[in-house]
């Protein structure tokens, strides 16, 4: 790739920007799937004036972010197929976001997905103890920070499309309860698209709580029994599409409306 670009335990139940900087090369290269987003900080969590904020949203804190690559689209079933060598999704289509996919799985293709391309993986993994090494230029999982502020791509409503998500993403009002090809609703000013609605996307961290202390390149605790997803799903209302709600889930797992996509170490 190119430089630019059950229903077990599901509520778990996020992330704002004052400050930002662009990505040098977001519109560089629209074919490229990895986008380049440079360093910034950003207030994350919700604003108390935002619709239905729930009680894990907050308090907002400043956050301090490091450059990073992330997936243009999550990643799709002909991805997934040519690297895993199978396709567990329930809804079937090349385009289409892969789902059906548990955490460890992702971990697993983002390995492989290095190695394919020359790189050092991301990921030690033992059984279910994995562990990240931060300094390997493989592919990985985006943090839940580096994902909000990647999604909001600088703004501050409830959605890169403002107040409405509908030209944006895909949920329960408009999927017709199933996925979509990726790339089909507006992009968010980062070239990024999908980051609201059609599958849920794993990130690293475990859930927790959000303190107010400002934090740099946070990654979660160093354990828990929950994985963060973000970004809403076909499945759920829109207003779980926004870029503060926070999900989380049992890391195994597998179900229609969770996926994922991939980021990068510069």
């Amino acid at each position: 790739m190119k430089k630019t670009s059950t229903f077990l335990l599901l509520f778990s139940l996020p992330l704002l920007f004052s400050v930002y900087t662009l990505p040098v090369s977001a519109a560089d290269d629209p074919e490229s799937n990895m986008v380049w987003i440079n360093g910034g900080v950003f207030t994350m969590g919700s604003a108390e004036t935002e619709s239905l904020i729930t009680h894990n949203e907050g308090p907002q804190h400043q956050v301090t972010l490091s450059p990073f690559y992330i997936s243009r689209f999550p990643v799709t079933q002909a991805e997934f197929q040519a690297v895993m060598g199978m396709n567990p999704s329930s809804f079937r289509g090349a385009n289409l976001p892969v789902e059906n996919v548990n955490w460890f799985a992702a971990i697993e293709y983002c390995n492989r997905l290095s190695i394919r391309e020359g790189l050092t993986p991301a990921y030690v993994i033992q059984g279910d103890r994995v562990t990240w090494n931060r300094t390997a230029n493989g592919y990985r999982l985006p943090t839940e920070a580096e994902w909000e502020y990647a999604a909001r791509a600088g703004t501050q409503t409830p959605y890169y499309s403002g107040i409405s998500v509908d030209e944006a993403g895909w949920h329960a009002g408009n999927s017709r309860q199933q996925t979509h090809q990726v790339g089909q609703k507006l992009p968010n000013a980062w070239g990024l698209y999908d980051m609201h609605g059609n599958v849920l996307e794993w990130c690293w961290d475990w859930l927790e709580d959000y303190s107010a202390r400002a934090r740099v390149d946070p990654e979660g605790p160093v354990s828990g029994t929950k994985r963060v997803y973000r970004g809403g799903a076909w499945r759920f209302p829109a207003d779980y599409a926004r870029s503060a709600f926070r999900f989380g889930n049992h890391p195994y797992l597998q179900i229609s409306f969770v996926g994922f996509r991939v980021a990068r170490n510069t």
